[in-house]
């Protein structure tokens, strides 16, 4: 079977390394236990092999070469080995740069990584089947009638620099209120296997770098993370002011030359370097028109939420960790999910200094806040108050992020606690789209219809299924009920679709009742 990383030179390599790292500290990572208790100990040579196929490949191209390791019988001994999820990589990764260097690190990525036809298979199947077509109008499945010779062309020209990027297909979405619409790109079946692939070669090598406030786009990261980390802070931490930000516009004014900058640093493989310039300078073809953007990045390409996460894992987070902490006087803490990020400080004079210094950084980098939403909240817990006694300090506020709406509230015990609930602008959006489904499925069978409604529910409530959210979740539950029922008395009389029938229908047929699906007991400190 082919191996998806090249093997030339990649063994004598790890042989070649192995005797600057200690025999302990291998062993006591990859020692196997045999059938009778004892360590199996394994070369290091093997070892090192192992770790750094761990280490710079994705999950998925890691599980399969344990599974075709494990077939021959010179690598029979690996056939036990956990997967790439248990392995400990962020502490094995920080302790090898720490052996080998940070430069050493980056040659032995430059060594190992490499693309051929089955590193683009594997892209291909990570994109989804049902994926909007681009320009070309070509689906999915038509790309994969002739698989192998349509990814040998396409990895031909992309190694000899033929390959042309053709124009992106930009439509727009509403964006909150409908007032303002979000820009949506939508590539080629062939512009999203390969930007596919690269982020594949790529996510394992800047992972390491980026900071532990970064949730969004990362391989074991997810928003609700990021949310378990405010509500620990804010309710730990005696944080008691929010600095919500609001980028205007992030993915269209993102510099070219500045990310250029940024990429230099770690890419430089000049294959993946002219790619990637390829696709920075991609055509949009809008309403007739084509057009070639200066500076942005599509939303909705595969490289365009790397590409956007290194831009502010410099332009925020490494400002923040190394300038903007150390100079602060009480507890402060930074959260980003993609564009998306807030800072909560415990003084309100560390809160307005980071307030007047965010907006000249950003515009340093071609970026802007929205003046208007980008405000500072007061958050801190409401103080008890005796008698008539006025409470000491502001009122707190509320603020949205990530689809919630974040306020204290009281426990049924009686206690201040965070309260999260869904956001006003998310519940109307996410209702305005059931009804236009209904109409959209007025004539499908009821038992079709049912079973979309409870896949949408089931969605729902697996997002926004919070402690603490539950009445929203049964309003967002009715309120989906009545938009089904409206839509199910424009199939004949109206009079006939009373509620003392819908109440009937809704015993015959099941949909998915309100839950709380992440609990708040198990979010991080």
């Amino acid at each position: 079977m082919k191996s998806l990383l090249p093997a030339t030179g990649t063994l004598e390599l790890l042989e070649e390394l192995s005797p600057h790292v200690p025999d302990d500290w291998i062993n006591q990572r990859f020692a196997q236990p045999r059938d009778a208790g004892r360590p199996r100990r394994l070369s290091a040579a093997q070892l090192w092999r192992v770790h750094l196929l761990a280490v710079l490949t994705p999950v998925h191209s890691f599980n399969l070469l344990v599974e075709m390791l494990a077939e021959q019988r010179a690598w029979r001994r690996f056939a036990h080995l956990p997967n790439r999820h248990a392995l400990p990589v962020p502490r094995m990764l920080h302790e090898f740069r720490e052996q080998l260097g940070v430069q050493g690190f980056r040659d032995i990525n430059e060594q190992l990584v490499s693309l051929n036809v089955e590193w683009l298979k594997a892209a291909y199947e990570r994109v989804k089947p049902d994926s909007a077509p681009g320009v070309d109008g070509q689906s999915w499945s038509e790309y994969g009638q002739d698989l192998e010779e349509n990814l040998s062309r396409l990895l031909d020209r992309a190694k000899s620099g033929s390959d042309v990027a053709p124009p992106v297909k930009r439509v727009h979405i509403p964006k909150g209120d409908g007032r303002e619409t979000r820009p949506i790109g939508m590539p080629t079946i062939e512009d999203k296997v390969l930007p596919r692939a690269v982020v594949m070669l790529l996510e394992p090598i800047y992972e390491q770098d980026f900071k532990s406030c970064s949730y969004g786009f990362g391989p074991g990261r997810s928003a609700h993370e990021a949310l378990a980390c405010i509500w620990s802070q804010c309710t730990h931490q005696k944080i008691r002011w929010i600095l919500d930000v609001d980028i205007r516009k992030y993915f269209d004014t993102l510099q070219h030359e500045c990310l250029r900058t940024i990429l230099d640093r770690r890419v430089r493989d000049g294959v993946l370097r002219r790619l990637m310039g390829k696709w920075l300078k991609t055509g949009v073809w809008e309403r007739g028109q084509l057009s070639y953007p200066e500076e942005g990045t599509p939303q909705g390409g595969v490289i365009s939420p790397l590409l956007s996460n290194l831009y502010l894992h410099e332009v925020l987070d490494c400002w923040y960790g190394e300038q903007v902490k150390p100079r602060m006087k009480g507890r402060t803490f930074l959260v980003r999910f993609a564009d998306d990020f807030l800072l909560g400080f415990e003084k309100k004079e560390d809160a307005e200094k980071v307030y007047r210094v965010l907006f000249p950084r950003f515009e340093k980098y071609g970026l802007s806040l929205h003046p208007e939403k980008t405000r500072l909240v007061p958050f801190g817990r409401p103080e008890e108050t005796k008698g008539d006694l006025p409470a000491r300090g502001p009122k707190p506020g509320t603020f949205d992020f990530l689809g919630f709406t974040h306020y204290w509230g009281r426990s049924q015990q009686g206690r201040w606690v965070i309260r999260r609930k869904t956001a006003r602008k998310r519940l109307g959006r996410s209702l305005k789209g059931i009804s236009r489904w209904g109409r959209k499925h007025l004539h499908d069978p009821l038992r079709q219809q049912v079973e979309q409604l409870g896949l949408k529910l089931k969605g729902h409530f697996g997002y926004y299924g919070l402690t603490g959210n539950l009445g929203a979740l049964r309003r967002y539950r009715w309120e989906v009920i009545k938009i089904w029922r409206k839509w199910l008395a424009r199939r004949g009389d109206p009079k006939e679709m009373s509620w003392e029938r819908m109440h009937r229908l809704l015993a015959f047929f099941y949909l998915p009742e309100a839950r709380v699906v992440h609990s708040i007991h198990a979010a991080k400190p």
